[in-house]
């Protein structure tokens, strides 16, 4: 398995360890996910996510490649703005969802899953060389995701605690904006105000050689603030709880951006990209099922894979990320269901051994 600059202080902090895309990753510590989850939602937490990919696209013709690559409108961003996007894969489903960060007209940054990295590299040139036909004087794709570390730190107190560390004004940074800036010492550091919680808070890029001082620094400066390590137990709630997806479960080469509910950046008048044909027929069409945000009415667990079905138990879909929500304790999760099905207030079934447990689409 690979590892992370950090993957030594997991251990040492007692984390459970357990692999995560090809990396040996950190999914709770002894203070267990519930308490993990509220830390984040009350306070602030860091987590890893060093194993996140991140692609430099650079050239004149940066703009075009990305707008054909993408689902979303890469001419709309701003520099110094961040965009929200996917990957259509050519045959309906997703490559990947990803965040595009916009330097300038000719250089560009995308940060992409890390249980995708190599099958992104390997799409996007294939594109660029036999599909688009550009040259590294036309764009110049660099692959740094093993030069990079990242550092997600987010909750209600993330700011003000972050501030301590860096004369850059973070509350001037809007959601999904970022700058460049000295942090802890480390010149040149990616300040983000984006992150995969729905709790506030900035991810941090910055060269691995670094890892060390920024999390010493972090942690000296939040103890006042109760800052805590999480893992990606309570990474995993804390999306849901937001109901962000998650690739390779709510969303993947079999699933369109359309069913996702992601056709807020699925920018069909606004350029040719790949699979715009596709999906403009699907959108004309009706989608014949779509995701669905779905809560328990008893006590139960939804888990991914387990069959969605009506009141007379015929399966209309299937779960695809289930949780029992720390907070509230309540059975929470994502699948997808028939259309006619699919209407918010609806009640659905989540068959859990063998028994019909009742949910409502919210």
């Amino acid at each position: 398995m690979k590892t992370t600059p950090y993957t030594d202080v997991h251990i040492a902090l007692g984390a459970k360890m357990a692999d995560f895309a090809g990396f040996n990753m950190p999914i709770q510590y002894p203070t267990g996910i519930n308490q993990e989850h509220m830390i984040v939602r009350e306070g602030v937490g860091v987590f890893d996510v060093s194993h996140m990919g991140e692609f430099w696209v650079k050239g004149d013709k940066a703009l075009d490649f990305l707008q054909y690559v993408t689902s979303n409108d890469v001419s709309k961003l701003e520099a110094g703005k961040a965009q929200y996007t996917c990957m259509p894969n050519g045959r309906g489903g997703i490559v990947d969802d990803l965040i595009i960060y916009k330097y300038s007209t000719t250089k560009y940054l995308m940060v992409v899953n890390a249980g995708n990295i190599d099958k992104d590299w390997a799409w996007i040139n294939k594109l660029k060389v036999e599909t688009l036909k550009l040259t590294d004087d036309d764009v110049k794709l660099e692959n740094a995701s093993d030069r990079y570390a990242q550092l997600a730190v987010q909750g209600p107190k993330a700011t003000e605690m972050l501030q301590l560390l860096t004369d850059a004004d973070l509350s001037s940074i809007p959601y999904y904006a970022f700058r460049e800036w000295s942090f802890a010492g480390v010149q040149g550091v990616l300040l983000s105000n984006t992150g995969y919680t729905g709790a506030g808070g900035f991810e941090l890029y910055f060269p691995k050689e670094h890892a060390m001082q920024i999390w010493d620094a972090l942690f000296e400066v939040g103890k006042p603030f109760g800052l805590a390590p999480i893992g990606l137990g309570a990474r995993d709630s804390l999306r849901l709880e937001k109901w962000f997806c998650l690739y390779g479960h709510d969303i993947d080469d079999t699933t369109s951006p359309l069913e996702a509910g992601l056709g807020w950046i699925t920018k069909l008048n606004a350029k040719d990209f790949i699979d715009k044909d596709f999906l403009m027929k699907q959108k004309a069409e009706g989608v014949k099922r779509k995701l669905v945000h779905f809560e328990c009415l008893e006590r139960a667990i939804p888990r991914n894979g387990y069959d969605i079905c009506d009141a007379e138990g015929n399966k209309i879909g299937h779960v695809t990320s289930g949780i029992m929500l720390p907070n509230r304790k309540v059975g929470i999760g994502m699948g997808y269901v028939i259309t006619p099905q699919a209407d918010k207030g609806n009640t659905i079934y989540i068959r859990i051994r063998e028994k019909l447990q009742p949910a409502a689409i919210v």
